[in-house]
């Protein structure tokens, strides 16, 4: 996960324009809104990126936790919040001595995909001690096999379509297609698991699991399991 961790913290080209970064990260605090049931849960969004819209979330639960891997994005969050007395930006190592049995909700969104299988079961372990026992772990975004880098363009030209931003989506991902993007997807790959796959392994970690029936995010074709110690 290191070399994804130094391109999404490098200035990269994945987001076309100002307006789909935004609308990226709005889109996702919607969908992690709609998973908060109480004003009163500890949220936690793992690996969480920019995290543009975040106090969206914030206003609807007690705290928020930021965990974020790459330094320089964390550093951002920090400076981004940091008048905002309910969200609190954290490493992913420092979670390892947060409480156990002392977060509500978990979203870890379109970040398996970049990790090793052994990587992913550690997070698994970490995200599953934080966890009250009622909690539920919302695992989001996560790329099937069979489903390429076309299903994500048209995902991303339909998302922009909608917008008023599709000049920009055509423009950037040409750019995307001469910047180490793609040789950095073939070189190290992604991880996919199909729902069997990742219903199976989120179980071997602990989790009752089952596929929500929408995806989070704007891919449709991408899928979200909806976990529960």
């Amino acid at each position: 996960m290191d070399e994804w961790i130094d391109y999404y913290g490098s200035t990269h080209t994945i987001y076309v324009s100002r307006l789909h970064r935004d609308l990226h990260f709005e889109v996702i605090a919607r969908d992690i809104i709609g998973y908060i049931t109480s004003p009163d849960a500890v949220v936690l969004d793992y690996a969480c990126g920019e995290a543009l819209s975040a106090a969206k979330v914030a206003d609807v639960c007690a705290i928020l936790y930021l965990a974020e891997p790459a330094p320089s994005v964390r550093d951002r969050l920090i400076a981004r919040f940091a008048l905002n007395t309910k969200i609190r930006v954290r490493s992913l190592d420092e979670l390892r001595s947060m409480d156990e049995n002392s977060v509500d909700l978990v979203v870890m969104n379109g970040v398996a995909q970049y990790m090793t299988p052994e990587e992913l079961d550690s997070a698994f372990d970490a995200i599953r001690q934080l966890l009250k026992p009622s909690g539920r772990f919302v695992l989001g975004d996560n790329l099937p096999p069979g489903v390429g880098m076309f299903r994500d363009v048209l995902a991303l030209l339909r998302f922009a379509a909608t917008h008023a931003f599709l000049r920009d989506a055509l423009i950037g991902l040409i750019n995307t297609a001469l910047s180490d993007y793609p040789q950095l997807r073939h070189r190290i790959g992604l991880q996919r698991y199909s729902e069997t796959e990742m219903i199976t392994k989120l179980g071997a970690a602990g989790f009752k699991a089952t596929r929500a029936p929408r995806n989070t995010g704007y891919n449709p074709w991408r899928m979200t399991f909806v976990a529960h110690n």
